[in-house]
């Protein structure tokens, strides 16, 4: 079975502007992937006809599903209908359905119906009207034969997210499901933290080799993690999970060190759900990271279960009298220190009363990095009842970058230390 491709246009100068951030082709690539369809290419065109014209050529050549967002208002800068008319030689029509849709929908509200309004309701005479019960703009299906087989379809539907939203679920979604025999695509992911792109590529490199033709491996890296995205296509669901589950079963003894989570489970996710396994607590004292760690901790539903708490101690005062790091030990080493991160760590333990407790302090940047202790330098620790252990990493001078990558090193050691691992 071959695969179906699609291509999603967004339409619109205000995209292409950066006015707007283009939050509709993630979403719907997403939902095409769920049927098996895979999106091949994501374009951006302002409101150009000539160069609408363009890329819906483009478009055509390379997949076969064309997905438009936009340009479908009812001021003159919108002109997606006109240019599917010139591109499909047709004329625009008022629609009937369409036109008793937006009658009613302002009759609803109270407010008069201008021409403009009623204009909405033309729609190119060549193409299927998709009632739009979110707004007043269109959805419009086109289908260009290709001699004796399938041929491509053409969707245009509004830019306002909520309403592509709708006519994507109770329309195209169904439609194309309907138009096209499309294989299963099944993805698994592996999460990992603390090992580069490069070296783990090294490390699987025969396992990667040795995949079947039907199942790819894709590298996503991140801050301080890489996640291994297994994808199968085929015609049977289970058989292609269970073929997709063996190859998981073949590398995870090679990297097991580095493996955290599978699928969505993000870092703080998998490690709560580790500290609730072992029935253990954790708070946290930030400097650098400036309260980044807690929020990770936070955001996850039902973290009050083993996160008891954190200080920002962010000014040398707060670290000596809230945390009680002695202040001969700023004095002697400085705030970013192995000494003092490791007193700040036992100090919130201490404080919260929780099993494990981890600490930050670095010279986040942009500018405060001294030739000794340059920007990006920071140290974290973690500590456990009779243990305490701390790494210094040199980062960037980007200061959000130190912020994340900081806080995923920080978790990691978290990470490293419940399950026992205290050199690497």
């Amino acid at each position: 079975m071959r695969p179906i491709l699609a291509e999603v246009v967004t339409i619109g100068d205000e995209i292409l502007y950066g006015q707007i951030t283009d939050t509709n082709t993630q979403w719907m690539s997403t939902q095409l992937d769920k049927i098996g369809i895979k999106t091949v290419r994501k374009s951006s065109v302002g409101d150009q006809e000539d160069k609408i014209l363009q890329i819906l050529e483009e478009a055509e050549s390379r997949a076969d599903i064309i997905l438009l967002t936009g340009g479908l208002g009812p001021t003159k800068d919108d002109i997606t209908k006109k240019t599917l008319c010139k591109y499909f030689d047709d004329e625009l029509i008022i629609n009937e359905d369409a036109l008793g849709f937006i009658t009613e929908f302002f009759t609803k509200r109270g407010r008069p119906m201008t021409e403009l309004n009623r204009q909405q309701a033309m729609v190119p005479k060549k193409c299927i009207y998709l009632a739009n019960k979110t707004g007043t703009a269109p959805g419009m299906w086109f289908e260009k034969s290709m001699g004796s087989g399938k041929g491509k379809i053409f969707v245009s539907m509004p830019g306002v997210p909520h309403e592509m939203k709708y006519l994507m679920a109770n329309e195209v979604i169904p439609r194309l499901k309907k138009y096209f025999e499309t294989p299963i695509i099944y993805h698994k992911m592996i999460r990992t933290i603390g090992v580069g792109e490069s070296f783990l590529a090294e490390k699987i490199e025969k396992w990667e080799d040795s995949l079947p033709a039907h199942i790819k491996l894709a590298y996503l890296p991140s801050f301080g993690q890489v996640r291994l995205r297994l994808t199968g296509m085929g015609e049977n669901e289970e058989t292609l999970k269970q073929e997709v589950q063996n190859e998981v079963d073949k590398v995870l003894p090679m990297i097991q060190s580095f493996v955290f989570g599978y699928d969505d489970d993000d870092l703080e996710v998998a490690l709560g759900k580790l500290l609730k396994s072992k029935n253990k607590t954790i708070s946290a004292a930030e400097s650098c990271t400036g309260g980044f760690i807690s929020h990770l901790f936070t955001k996850v539903p039902g973290s009050s279960a083993y996160f008891m708490g954190s200080v920002v101690s962010y000014a040398n005062a707060v670290k000596i009298n809230v945390l009680g790091v002695k202040p001969e030990t700023i004095e002697n080493h400085g705030a970013v220190s192995e000494e003092t991160v490791m007193q700040m760590a036992e100090g919130v333990r201490a404080l919260m009363k929780t099993d494990f407790a981890i600490a930050t302090s670095g010279v986040a940047g942009p500018d405060g990095g001294t030739p000794e202790k340059p920007v990006g330098t920071l140290w974290i620790a973690c500590a456990m009842e009779g243990r305490t252990i701390a790494r210094k990493v040199q980062m960037s001078n980007q200061r959000e970058t130190n912020i994340n990558y900081g806080s995923v090193v920080a978790m990691n050691l978290l990470r490293k230390m419940l399950n026992g691992d205290y050199e690497s």
